[in-house]
């Protein structure tokens, strides 16, 4: 039977995860992996979350392990409003929230309930290419606005606005990572945040605000969240759990203006129906007993360190002509080889003869215009692997 016959036009417009095809390497124990951003395993706090998880399923029972609310367990959903309070950020109250299976979730909702084909959406360029891979298969337009230290050129943007409104384009919105960008590490200075809400006030649109950097910051910057500036509900904010406490339990979440989340929320009733009401709870109490306050300035100070390894292996072993950016916070240093190196060319042949693991750049651009780059993870390997992998990585640059 001709199979391929039968897929629909948006099936045929998926395409696989560089990140995801990579994360199989970073199980093999003779693979040095930069690939996923993965926090360091030895940090998480097991024994920790494991004595939550007994509390909870002794305590909570059957309301822990049976289906849950489409929106999301009332009580991480009071945490997390308190949470994000904290941050500054002021939500009117629970029907301004949503719980996602992880934010990839949000990102595949997002796209579901606001794209038609031809709309144009405006992306950082480059920009995390799993939010690519979400948005592709409904068929937008997708606009790059190139980066600097101080993040998203917003004069850039607001001209590529002006130039799709005089072609009496369909503008839908404008997604962003303001703060520890993945996968420049760059974070959007004061100035820049407050001109990006300018824009969109002026040109009446909506902004979809990535957050899942800001809590590791390593160098003193920017980091108020453009949804705790945003006078007119226009942003909506997107956070997980993930690269906080460990991505496997899959909870993040999504706040902003209460028609959007009801929108989103019967969305995910057709995805999933709820995101696992163990994980909420767990997340819950994370929250509730202060577990998250006392881990992430450890683990921050542990990022911030292997941040530091990499970045001295890459001044001793890179070829001459290659150049990277020192991240403010985040799980990434983006590395740009020479000149007229093509980074998908080498990565199996780094994989196969070097045994070092890494994510090519091309994906993160929409247009795919940059070949020489790359994306390499400093949380998951160790301070030793690190230097043994970036002097593997020179010699299969060098090689090449």
């Amino acid at each position: 039977m001709n199979y391929e016959k039968l897929f629909s036009k948006t099936s045929k417009m998926m395409k696989p995860s560089e990140i995801r095809r990579l994360l199989k390497w970073a199980t093999q124990k003779d693979i040095i992996s930069f690939g996923g951003g993965i926090p360091d395993p030895k940090n998480i706090p097991k024994e920790e979350l494991a004595e939550l998880t007994k509390r909870i399923i002794l305590e909570y029972g059957e309301e822990a392990l049976i289906y849950g609310p489409t929106r999301g367990n009332s009580i991480l959903i009071k945490e997390l409003l308190k949470f994000m309070e904290s941050k500054g950020i002021k939500l009117k109250g629970e029907e301004q929230l949503v719980i996602l299976t992880g934010s990839q979730q949000g990102l595949d909702l997002w796209a579901r309930i606001l794209i038609n084909p031809g709309d144009i959406i405006f992306v950082e360029s480059p920009t995390y290419l799993a939010a690519l891979n979400a948005f592709i298969p409904l068929q937008p337009r997708i606009i790059g606005i190139p980066l600097d230290d101080e993040g998203m050129k917003t004069e850039v943007l607001e001209e590529k606005i002006r130039e799709n409104i005089r072609r009496k384009m369909k503008i839908k919105f404008i997604y962003t990572i303001p703060t520890c960008q993945n996968p420049s590490g760059y974070s959007m200075s004061l100035n820049r945040r407050k001109h990006l809400l300018e824009i969109a006030s002026k040109y009446d649109l909506l902004i979809l605000e990535d957050d899942p950097y800001s809590y590791f910051l390593y160098e003193k910057v920017e980091a108020t969240p453009l949804k705790a500036m945003d006078k007119e509900d226009r942003v909506i904010l997107m956070s997980t759990f993930s690269k906080m406490i460990a991505p496997g339990l899959r909870v993040g979440w999504m706040a902003g203006n209460e028609k959007i989340i009801e929108k989103i929320v019967l969305a995910k009733e057709v995805a999933d129906l709820c995101t696992s009401p163990l994980s909420q709870y767990i997340a819950a109490e994370v929250l509730r007993t202060g577990l998250m306050e006392k881990h992430l300035p450890r683990i921050k100070e542990i990022y911030r360190e292997k941040r530091d390894v990499m970045m001295n292996a890459l001044e001793m072993y890179m070829p001459k002509g290659s150049r990277w950016v020192k991240p403010v916070g985040g799980m990434f240093i983006f590395v740009w080889a020479p000149e007229g190196v093509d980074t998908e060319v080498i990565a199996q042949k780094a994989i196969e003869k070097y045994r070092v693991a890494y994510v090519p750049g091309r994906p993160f651009y929409p247009d795919g215009s940059v070949r020489n780059a790359m994306r390499l993870n400093f949380t998951y390997p160790t301070k030793e692997q690190i230097i043994e992998g970036i002097s593997r990585l020179s010699q299969a640059i060098k090689e090449e």
